[in-house]
């Protein structure tokens, strides 16, 4: 399997960027972490890159595409972040937000894992086979049929998290219960609330069949959050992951 991996991190109206994001591969081997400090916990942005650092460090010291390995990397970046939070009080309700991304090259498999409102996509012959599900209070409320999906992205409440890195009370991480078998053409997206909040599932798939690189791709999903943000609108962030057969 041959990958296509284009990153984007923007501040957007904010005068610090609270994401990080950044990949790691093999010749094996992909590894994605996307993360999302928490806005009003100062440290955010120190949270978030702690996160992706020792997810990626994790995986550098075992280059392992398992379940195990994607649980095992989001309880390093959980750690990591609880371990800043005792050596510097000022930090100590920073949290945040996490995606990562596993996929076996060499056998067309992938894992993922994520925990809080970053969310990872799967599109197959250009349509969402596979999404993450928020840990929030408004995804609960939509589960239980007290809200309309569209309020995910509506609601003055929409960043009331049940879980995040930095509290291991809260650290209930979701990991993918068996390895996904990838085909070629297949397309992934990680990406921080402040994309998705502005781009709908619609768009997402719409604008993916109008493109003709992972490159391509990102900078139409930017034009539709910038098209729909507004004044303060908050960080935006994605990985976009296209895969091919080899050359």
């Amino acid at each position: 399997m041959q990958l296509e991996i284009i990153v984007m991190s923007k501040a957007g109206g904010r005068a610090v960027n609270e994401d990080a994001c950044g990949f790691w591969t093999t010749p094996e081997a992909c590894f994605c972490a996307l993360s999302d400090g928490l806005g009003g916990h100062f440290g955010g942005d120190v949270a978030s890159k702690l996160a992706v650092q020792h997810a990626l460090d994790w995986f550098r010291e075992t280059p392992e595409c398992s379940i195990r390995a994607v649980e095992a990397s989001l309880r390093a970046s959980n750690s990591a972040i609880m371990n800043e939070q005792q050596r510097d009080a000022r930090l100590k309700h920073m949290r945040a937000t996490a995606v990562i991304l596993s996929i076996d090259t060499q056998h067309s498999e992938a894992v993922w894992g994520h925990i809080g409102d970053s969310r990872l996509y799967c599109f197959r012959e250009g349509r969402i086979v596979e999404q993450t599900r928020d840990h929030s209070v408004l995804q609960s409320m939509v589960d239980a049929g007290y809200l309309q999906p569209s309020e995910l992205r509506t609601s003055p409440n929409r960043s009331k998290l049940l879980a995040a890195l930095g509290n291991d009370e809260r650290f209930n991480a979701d990991i993918l219960p068996a390895a996904f078998p990838i085909l070629p053409g297949d397309v992934f997206l990680l990406c921080t609330d402040g994309l998705w909040e502005y781009v709908e599932e619609e768009d997402m798939e719409r604008t993916l069949g109008a493109s003709i690189s992972a490159s391509d791709w990102l900078k139409a999903l930017e034009s539709c959050v910038l098209a729909r943000g507004h004044e303060g609108q908050d960080n935006y962030s994605a990985i976009a992951v296209w895969c091919s057969d080899p050359v």
